[in-house]
């Protein structure tokens, strides 16, 4: 993909949000991959047994985002806010499956890469788990929740983070240590 081309990105989510469907489309030829790719991440930290394929979830977040296309800054907030519907995607899928299989019965699991073939449960049990964490932090310290997002679910580096944020690099390093310590203790049932 040429430089210009990536460039046009900004062009064509304002064109979107202005109502052309032409736009919409050519955004999607253009991110497509990318948001795959970040589907596809998030789905492999949570053991990659699951259901719903990176296709899928895509599909899902592109289906949800069409008819209210919102004011995006440029490419990172773009990202940022796609990565945000994956999540939530995620989440619902996972509160669906724990309800289903537990009778809605909260369980409480560490992230790890724990035992071969523990399958999708394991999933959605660790993926309940983070959520409930960022939830905290969220309250806690916005930001903190928001640089941990960001770079876990998002796959934005510090840079990018730093720019949607509007906040500089070493903020958002600082706020990244703090942020992953509190929820490993979170995690860990200490909070």
């Amino acid at each position: 993909m040429t430089e210009p081309a990536r460039d046009s990105l900004t062009t064509l989510l304002h064109a979107w949000r202005d109502g052309s469907g032409a736009a919409f489309a050519s955004l999607v030829d253009q991110v497509y991959d990318q948001l795959r790719a970040i589907a596809g991440r998030r789905l492999g930290q949570f053991g990659g047994d699951a259901t719903l394929s990176p296709t899928e979830l895509v599909h899902e977040v592109l289906m949800k985002a069409m008819p209210a296309p919102m004011a995006y800054n440029d490419r990172a907030h773009f990202f940022a806010t796609m990565s945000l519907a994956i999540r939530s995607i995620l989440v619902d899928h996972a509160r669906a499956r724990a309800a289903d299989k537990r009778g809605g019965g909260r369980v409480f699991v560490t992230l790890t890469d724990g035992e071969a073939g523990a399958g999708e449960e394991s999933m959605a049990s660790d993926l309940l788990a983070l959520d409930e964490a960022l939830a905290g932090l969220e309250k806690l310290d916005e930001r903190c929740g928001r640089v941990m997002h960001l770079t876990y679910f998002g796959g934005l580096e510090r840079e990018q983070v730093a720019s949607v944020l509007g906040v500089s690099v070493p903020t958002v390093t600082r706020d990244l240590r703090f942020a992953r310590a509190w929820v490993a203790k979170a995690m860990a049932g200490d909070s």
